[in-house]
């Protein structure tokens, strides 16, 4: 597994070494724009491709048989781990995942390691199962929920427009606040620490809602929590990507818990990102772009980004969020083949 990592374009650009081509691959490029994947919905629900190993690899897979991309990334869920919390998960049809049953958060106790690799085996099957099938030579990226976002979940209870459980509990009692974000930190990790030990090459963490906060904020109080984290994944030996998006007025400090790679959308230049963060970064065309894409929209963003990025070895292709699931499949075709044919 350790020459797989040091072999792949992918690793290689999140090391920040020169690459014969950049690599790219799409944050949900495993699920709803899929014809495949949406035929396996008429028969299975959400949470059962999740849990089901041969289900979820096979959803891992689907991706990669049509597009030539330069990874997989497992199909899974963030919020998956939050159930051995004595969460309740469901997902609503118009409303997103929903959240219930958890009662006063300041009892709450977190699984041991040993309760993690229990519960959540059906993740590494699901992972040892894409590694028998995928192509020797392309990397296979776990990811996990980071604590901010998973707390926020856990507060609002589903997706929010306000955060305002979320702010309150930070306003009004910041060290509770912190002890929870320690505890969704360590699950994390533990949840990752499966993912590598199964066959994961790389790890992401997706903090999808973390740019709702003040830079002061972050700084005080995710930031070290983060930086910890991020320390321990990459004692494990793989590379680590840090999606934090709607974040450019603190992406410095974002840079500075540690990661090999931050992963930016496209409400700021790449060039920009690049010289705020000094590493790696992965990103950063508007999925709306890939979605709508009339003719030569999709080549002319890719040789955009690429030229403002510049020479310098680092880059990894990808969308500023997921792939929309009214995305045109030829738009995929076309995003990829643009950005293999341009040189980094």
């Amino acid at each position: 597994m350790a020459a797989l990592r040091e072999a792949s374009r992918l690793a290689r650009a999140a090391s920040g070494e020169a690459v014969d081509r950049l690599p790219v691959w799409l944050m949900r490029q495993a699920g709803r724009y899929l014809p495949e994947y949406q035929a396996l919905r008429q028969v299975h629900d959400f949470l059962t491709l999740c849990e089901t190993p041969e289900l979820a690899a096979e959803v891992t897979l689907q991706p990669l048989r049509r597009f030539e991309l330069d990874a997989a990334i497992l199909f899974s869920d963030i919020l998956l781990p939050l159930r051995l919390l004595g969460a309740e998960l469901a997902y609503v049809d118009g409303r997103g995942p929903q959240l219930t049953g958890l009662g006063d958060l300041s009892r709450v106790a977190f699984p041991t390691s040993d309760q993690v690799a229990s519960e959540l085996g059906f993740v590494g099957e699901a992972i040892r199962l894409v590694r028998r099938e995928l192509d020797p030579a392309t990397p296979l990226i776990g990811f996990a929920g980071a604590p901010f976002t998973l707390l926020s979940y856990l507060l609002e209870g589903g997706p929010s427009t306000d955060f305002a459980r979320t702010k309150a509990l930070l306003n009004q009692d910041q060290p509770a606040f912190v002890r929870l974000l320690a505890g969704l930190g360590e699950l994390s990790y533990q949840h990752l620490a499966l993912e590598v030990a199964a066959g994961a090459d790389l790890v992401q963490l997706f903090d999808s809602w973390v740019g709702t906060l003040a830079p002061s904020d972050f700084t005080a109080v995710v930031a070290p929590v983060m930086t910890e984290l991020i320390g321990r994944l990459r004692a494990l030996g793989v590379p680590v990507i840090y999606f934090a998006p709607q974040t450019a007025g603190y992406l410095p400090t974002v840079a500075a818990t540690g990661p090999d790679v931050v992963s930016v959308d496209w409400r700021l230049s790449i060039s920009e990102a690049r010289r705020l963060t000094g590493r790696p970064c992965q990103g950063n065309l508007d999925p709306a772009v890939l979605r709508d894409g009339p003719a030569g929209r999709i080549e002319r963003e890719v040789e955009r980004i690429v030229r403002e990025w510049g020479p310098a070895p680092g880059l990894i292709f990808n969308l500023g969020h997921g792939v929309d699931p009214r995305t045109p499949l030829d738009h995929v075709s076309r995003l990829v083949d643009a950005v293999h044919r341009v040189r980094p």
